[in-house]
């Protein structure tokens, strides 16, 4: 976190202990080459929006530095205000995953084309819908992974991870030893994060700074 983002927060915090007010925070997403992020940037702000974090999408990438940034500034009782519930998420199960963050400290969300406000009263039912449908994605995930494993067993195979290969996994202990971040190590060789994250832990390898 910025020395500059660090003295807004302890700034806003001093604030709300004074006067008990919740402040609107904006969210705009575009993907690369979309030039709509001023037209979003304007619309949050003229519905209160007293900053405006902004996230440029590319390709598969699913990192959103712009929305993480913004759960960090806010604090309990602010609102994250966006255009649509689209910005929030590239799928159902993305917007439900932030959706759950938020209502978890405590930060409303409002959806200006939707015109959903979970501040409100009325709104706060709305947090509930998307609890319930997030419950009910993952029991659809978890019955169709037993189906597939049921399946699979009937036709004589057995299911499980593919054997992991051990020389990419040193190739990215590699460079992270070259200051490689394990993030950027994971996304070059096509393993995952914990993956390298655990190997740097059994090998005593720090992270990069």
């Amino acid at each position: 976190m910025g020395e500059a983002i660090a003295l807004q927060i302890v700034h806003r915090t001093t604030v709300w202990e004074t006067h008990g007010m919740g402040d609107i925070l904006g969210y705009a997403r575009v993907s690369t080459g979309d030039q709509d992020v001023a037209g979003q940037t304007m619309r949050l702000e003229e519905a209160g929006a007293i900053k405006v974090f902004t996230d440029v999408m590319s390709g598969k990438s699913m990192e959103r530095p712009g929305l993480a940034e913004l759960i960090v500034y806010a604090r309990k009782g602010d609102t994250l205000a966006v255009v649509r519930l689209d910005r929030l998420g590239r799928s159902l199960a993305e917007l439900l995953t932030t959706v759950e963050t938020l209502r978890g400290q405590g930060i409303a969300l409002l959806s200006l084309e939707e015109k959903i406000d979970t501040s409100s009263a009325a709104g706060e039912l709305i947090f509930h819908v998307f609890g319930a449908i997030a419950h009910f994605e993952r029991r659809l995930i978890s019955e169709r992974t037993r189906d597939g494993i049921a399946a699979a067993r009937a036709k004589g195979k057995l299911p499980g991870r593919q054997p992991l290969d051990m020389s990419k996994v040193h190739a990215a202990i590699k460079l992270v030893e070259a200051s490689i971040s394990p993030t950027e190590a994971a996304r070059q060789l096509g393993i995952g994060r914990s993956t390298i994250y655990r190997e740097m832990r059994r090998l005593g390898v720090e992270r990069p700074i």
